[in-house]
């Protein structure tokens, strides 16, 4: 078991020798730069290779309109705004600072695999091969996941560009993916199971807040119910979806201020009684960590 453990990129460890150090920065450039070269080639241009047609990814957002077809503009700033924030990530591997250099490369094997997932799923969308795509958000929700809660105390500038900002993308996105890829995904039976679904996104977000007091997910996923609820209302005014959004929004940006405006402020809100075992869970309240 021990050997398993040496050898295996995705153990948690407090040290790491030079050469992984130096492995994982390379690795963590060139796929961070992969992923942003991809979203942003297929947000620009729509390339025809004279055997195939890819769609841009918000034509087909927009091709296909479903219940959690998402607005364009709001989705576009949380992607540039998670990329700069990741560029920190990327830089802080190339600190000085041991423990941050650590720190950082404590969840870079999660990160790269992330990357991969994204490239390969902006390839298979913009195809039009939606099964596979979901399949991909699928299996990096699970990374994303595992790197949660196997790795929540990390530093702030760590947690929100590799692990909050792109889980809670990945978790909207399956239901994005998901719909564009039942059949008629604009019908009435479509927009009921969304109606339902939606609320999914508050009960996840609550869950985070609740449990960890990470308003950095609540936040996120207020962004994204805001794509949605956006969208949404310009597709169809007379409709429950649009207004379902706009509530998850309110609701989730509620408890967000509620977790956060105590935390920047030095004063530490919980939602229930802690123990010291529920301190050293809860990632990114302790401002000594940034």
């Amino acid at each position: 078991m021990a050997g398993w453990q040496s050898w295996n990129p995705f153990s948690k460890r407090e040290t790491h020798s030079r050469g992984s150090i130096v492995t994982y920065k390379v690795l963590t450039l060139l796929s961070w730069l992969l992923s942003i070269v991809v979203t942003v080639y297929y947000t620009v241009d729509e390339p025809h290779d004279g055997f195939t047609i890819r769609r841009r990814i918000w034509d087909q957002n927009y091709l296909y309109p479903s219940a959690f077809t998402m607005n364009h503009i709001i989705a576009e700033i949380y992607w540039v705004v998670l990329f700069i924030l990741q560029f920190g990530y990327v830089t802080s591997l190339f600190s000085s600072n041991t423990d941050v250099v650590y720190a950082a490369a404590g969840v870079g094997s999660h990160f790269i695999l992330n990357n991969l997932f994204h490239f390969a799923f902006v390839m298979l969308f913009v195809n039009s091969h939606f099964h596979i795509a979901e399949l991909i958000l699928v299996l990096n929700f699970f990374n994303l996941s595992s790197l949660y809660f196997r790795h929540n105390t990390t530093p702030r500038f760590i947690h929100v560009p590799v692990v909050s900002g792109p889980l809670a993308w990945t978790f909207v996105a399956i239901y994005w993916n998901g719909a564009i890829m039942v059949p008629h995904p604009h019908s009435l039976v479509a927009r009921i199971f969304g109606n339902i679904f939606i609320w999914s996104l508050l009960v996840y977000g609550v869950f985070f807040i609740v449990t960890f007091n990470d308003y950095t997910m609540g936040f996120n996923l207020s962004v994204l119910s805001a794509a949605i609820g956006v969208a949404q209302f310009k597709r169809q005014v007379v409709a429950f979806q649009w207004i379902f959004a706009f509530i998850i929004m309110a609701l989730l940006f509620i408890s967000t201020a509620t977790v956060a405006v105590p935390a920047m402020t030095g004063r530490d809100f919980r939602w229930r009684r802690t123990t010291a075992a529920d301190q050293e869970r809860a990632p990114l309240l302790n401002e000594s960590a940034a």
